[in-house]
This record gives structure tokens, sequence and C-alpha cells, in this order.
């Protein structure tokens, strides 16, 4: 645990008790403050009470009478599209407003850091897809090369849940852009932005209030080497921003698709391979075509991430090669969960949006696509351009029919549950195709999570593989 600094023998608010605001009441506590505890949810508050916290009622008058701050969970809306109530009345108040994230940053330096060889260092990691995966890498390359990490934030624990750091460690954090947004202090060592597209744009008022918030990852304390991928506008922006010219090393530019080999530091990635290039001249390339756990141009400009900040840190490229060989990849993040007679299957049950389920269906030749859920504007119409890879669609959920109807010439057939899809694709598809489950929806038509469909596609698999189907 991390005690919180800065707030000792004072009233520290936490609204919302999940994992992130629970491991925040346990850190102000080591760190000497009084937290007032409080969620909207009754199931949450009987929680906290069973973990044998007390409880503060902040929707009481003068519930903010001598709080120093307000500590929030990131799922609770501050600004956009409304504040929460206590959050707006916290701020009508003048109470300031942080997260775990903030306190983080101002907590996480310790005074034994002098006598440390080498001093601890933060990597954070944010963008719209490929956190996870970049995350989980990276971690994975410094457990390789034999470097003590932790990893925390939106994967793992609680950021306030880790342990103090050791000589030379380095902590590995997936930031959202609710905890960008609104964290007090952001100070990381090396700062990843991966990709901008479309998504919680009710909770930004639109695509600026979104960028602005993974931006603010690189504005408030500035970190050391920033790492950015510049296949959208707004990193080329970024890039642009944080670097005073094209040589400038401290900007490491990443692409998938694009050469790099102008600048003063670049990572990207072409047919299949890793390159990267310092001023003007290749230094490594990296064979990422047989790499299982890393499969498509998306898992590609992840690597090409995690490479970049792991090269930012000093680890040799063989080292970073081999690590790549033996990263198993993410559940429900192009996972492969099982192999029969040539035909591979796949779960993706993260690709919850169009642009996820793109990058998932360009990654394969020939695919028996599992999608369906529970529909977001637009439906599949986004994914037009990407449907020639797909030898037929097999689809479930509440979208079903609508999904269908946006398919065009593509066959389909609509199956209803995961059980049936899985069966069918599984008995109708030849070797050298791959059954993908990316749903390209949300999940709570029929499971309460991601993960909960990714789990049921992966025991259905389990089904057909080990008994034929039959």
């Amino acid at each position: 645990m991390i005690p919180v600094k800065g707030y000792a023998g004072a009233k520290v608010a936490v609204l919302g008790l999940g994992r992130s605001g629970l491991a925040t009441a346990g850190a102000l506590i080591a760190g000497g403050a009084e937290p007032l505890l409080w969620d909207d949810s009754p199931e949450a508050r009987a929680k906290a009470e069973a973990e044998g916290f007390t409880l503060t009622d902040l929707t009481r008058a003068n519930a903010f009478d001598g709080v120093a701050c307000l500590i929030t969970s990131p799922g609770i809306p501050h600004l956009y599209p409304t504040p929460n109530k206590i959050l707006a009345r916290a701020l009508a108040e003048g109470v300031p407003l942080d997260n775990d994230i903030g306190l983080f940053f101002r907590s996480f330096a310790a005074s034994d850091w002098e006598d440390f060889e080498v001093m601890p260092r933060v990597v954070c990691v944010t963008g719209s897809n490929g956190k996870s995966t970049t995350t989980a890498l990276i971690h994975h390359i410094l457990e390789v090369a034999g470097r003590p990490v932790q990893m925390a934030g939106n994967i793992g624990k609680g950021v306030l849940s880790i342990d103090p750091a050791q000589d030379g460690e380095v902590v590995v954090l997936e930031l959202s852009s609710y905890q960008t947004d609104l964290a007090r202090a952001l100070t990381p060592d090396v700062a990843v932005f991966t990709n901008l597209s479309p998504d919680h744009l009710d909770r930004h008022n639109g695509m600026g209030g979104y960028f602005a918030a993974k931006r603010r990852l690189f504005a408030e304390g500035g970190p050391d080497r920033a790492v950015i991928g510049v296949d959208e506008v707004e990193g080329q922006f970024l890039a642009n921003q944080l670097g005073m010219g094209p040589q400038d090393d401290r900007v490491i530019r990443i692409s998938s698709g694009q050469k790099l080999d102008q600048f003063g530091w670049a990572v990207f990635a072409r047919k299949g391979f890793l390159s990267e290039w310092r001023k003007g001249r290749q230094v490594a390339n990296i064979d990422l075509r047989e790499v299982s756990g890393l499969p498509g141009a998306h898992n590609h400009q992840n690597a090409c991430a995690a490479y970049a900040a792991c090269r930012a840190l000093g680890i040799a490229p063989k080292l970073i090669e081999g690590a790549f060989g033996t990263f198993a990849g993410l559940p429900h993040r192009s996972q492969l969960v099982g192999e029969r007679g040539g035909v591979r299957f796949i779960n993706d049950s993260k690709a919850t949006n169009v642009d996820s389920a793109a990058k998932a269906l360009q990654a394969f030749p020939a695919i028996r696509w599992i999608a369906g859920g529970m529909g977001k504007d637009g439906g599949i119409a986004g994914l037009r351009p990407f449907l020639g890879s797909v030898v037929k669609a097999y689809l479930i959920g509440h979208s079903a029919r609508d999904f269908a109807l946006q398919l065009g010439d593509t066959p389909h057939e609509i199956c209803g549950t995961m059980a049936q899809a899985v069966a069918r694709a599984a008995a109708e598809a030849e070797a050298g195709e791959v059954v993908l489950l990316a749903p390209a929806a949300a999940s709570f038509d029929q499971y309460p999570n991601f993960e909960k469909r990714g789990d049921d596609f992966v025991a259905q698999v389990q089904v057909v593989t080990e008994t034929g189907g039959d």
C-alpha cells in the first residue's frame, strides 16, 4: 500500500466504494487522514461496512464542513453529461476534487529513495484502444528483463494498493480518460499515447474534450520521454506540441503502417516487421509475423508502443524481441483459446465498439465472425469496408437482426446464443480459417460484462474442440 501524503489529520471525503475507492480509503488511513466514505449504492456501502469501514452520508447538509478534499471514483461523472449531485455540491462549495491517480503521484516518492542506486520510474499508458495490451506487454518485457515491476491502474491493482517501490523498480499504469481528466498530479517518467478514436464522448462533451483529457497526461508535469502514436492527426499534433523539432528524441513517434525514418527517434511496423530508427539510421528490426500473442496490425502498433517505452527505460532490443515471443496476450483481447483441424478460435470479447472490431477483422484473412449483443449508435455500418475477410457472420443477442440488415452481401446466420453461434461456426469452418468473437456491441443484453461473454465463448469452444461438436 502507498500511504497518502499531505492529508495527515485532515478529513478527506471518498465517493465511490469500488476497488479504487476502498484502496483509497485504506491508503488515506495509512497516511494519517480521516476518510469520510460514501457510495450511492446500498450494496457498495454494505460491502465497505463488512470490511470494517465507517460510512459518512455525503448527501446530508454540511457534509463538507472541514473537508480538505473529495476523492471520486472514475465512473462517477464530475462534469459531463451532468455532474453527480454530490460532486456538483463539492464544486459549488469549492472543495477540491481529485482521484486516486492524483493521490498516487503526490505520494509515491519516499525518503528511502535517497539510498537507491536506481530511482524508481513510472510508465503511464493511455489512448482509445490497445492500452491494456500495451501495459501488460511492457510489464511482461520488464519481468523477462529481470527488472522489478508492478502493474496497476485500469488493469491489475488499484494504484494505491501496490507495494512501496524497490530500488530500480518500474510501475506501469494503464490510465483511462476518466482518470487523466481529473487527477491533480500527473508526473510519469515515460508516457504513452497509443491512438485516438471516438469513445466516451458523452463524458467529455465530444472529441475535443476526450482528446483534452488524454492530453493532460503529457501536459501537467511533462514526462521525460513521450511515446506517441501518430496514425491519427491528434497524435501528430501531440507529438508536434511536445517536441522542439523532428529530431527531438524526447518524443518517440510510433506507427502501424507508416515509415518514420525522418525523426530523431521512431518505432514503426510495416508488413509484419517492427523497425527502430534513430537519427536517420535503423538500429533494430523484429519479425512480428509469428508472434502468436500479438496478431494483426493493431497489435503490431501495441508492440511498437511497448517496445518504445522499454527502449526508453534502457532495455536492449534482443531482450524485447525474446519477450514478445513469450507474451500470451490478455484474456478477451485477440486471445487464442483453441484450435481444431487447422481452425483457430480467437476471443476478442473486448471489441465492444466498431473501431476495435474493425481492427480485429483486419487481423486475419478468413474469418467466421461471431458478432452482436447490445448494439451501439450506428450499429455496424462502419464495418462495411472491413468485411472482405469475413467468410460468414454468426449473429447473437439483442441486435442480431439489426446487424443482419447492415451486412449487405456478406453471408450471415442469426444464431441468437453463443452456444449456437460457436457450434455453427465450428461445424462450417475449414482449415486455415479463424472463428473470431469480435462482437462490436456491448454485452449487457445477455451478460453482466464483456469478460463473462468471453468466458462463455471459451467454454463453448472447449465443447466443440474436446467433443468435436457431437
